[in-house]
């Protein structure tokens, strides 16, 4: 079998940059980890809750903790930012509120900011959603990878592979089916993949969604 490796932690000094930027002693090192954990889970639950988008799609791509001595500095890739900026301040507030609650710093000041994403499509988290909710409405797996497809070329990527594994269809035994477009070289270190891997609940049980896009060479 061939070993698999994840194609951004492979790439990390490269072509990928970390998504979380501190320093701390190697004792607190696992607090840092939980807190960011925290931060994210909240802003996407927070998100979740009072996003209703038609084609359910929450389209937050990445988030970003940059952390120093009394500041937290979030940043929130989103591809469809209308939801957190139609009132923009209310809804920045009551964000910033929760997460606060959430990590008990009331000693650290925390600023959350939002980014717009060029192109949604090419971003595979923003993808996987998409999948994630066509499977939910019970749509064929074949059509949401074939029009997940169509999505990613109108966004001038140079490639795209899509698995998705697990009772497909509702049949008992679990199974991976993948579609690949393109090029996606995986071992090549100069080439800029973006990858994610995604779960969704369905009434046949779990599903797995994996997703690579091969956006450019350096």
């Amino acid at each position: 079998m061939g070993q698999k490796i994840n194609p951004l932690g492979f790439r990390l000094g490269t072509t990928q940059d970390h998504y979380s930027l501190w320093f701390a002693q190697p004792k607190n090192f696992s607090e840092g980890l939980q807190e960011d954990q925290k931060i994210r889970n909240c802003i996407k639950n927070y998100v979740q809750k009072n996003m209703k988008i038609s084609s359910g799609v929450e389209g937050i791509g990445h988030i970003e903790i940059q952390k120093r001595i009394d500041v937290i500095q979030v940043i929130i890739y989103l591809g469809f930012p209308k939801f957190l900026t139609e009132g923009k301040p209310k809804r920045i507030k009551e964000l910033q509120i929760n997460v606060q609650k959430e990590l008990n710093c009331m000693n650290r000041k925390l600023n959350i900011s939002i980014t717009r994403i060029e192109n949604p499509y090419m971003h595979p988290n923003v993808l996987a959603e998409f999948i994630a909710g066509q499977l939910k409405n019970r749509v064929s797996f074949r059509k949401a990878m074939k029009k997940a497809i169509e999505l990613t070329e109108q966004s001038n990527t140079k490639g795209i592979q899509v698995q998705i594994a697990g009772r497909l269809d509702g049949k008992e035994i679990a199974r991976a089916e993948w579609v690949r477009e393109g090029r996606v070289p995986l071992q090549t270190l100069r080439a800029k993949i973006n990858y994610c891997s995604y779960t969704v609940r369905t009434i046949y049980g779990v599903l797995g969604i994996k997703i690579w896009i091969f956006v450019d060479e350096e």
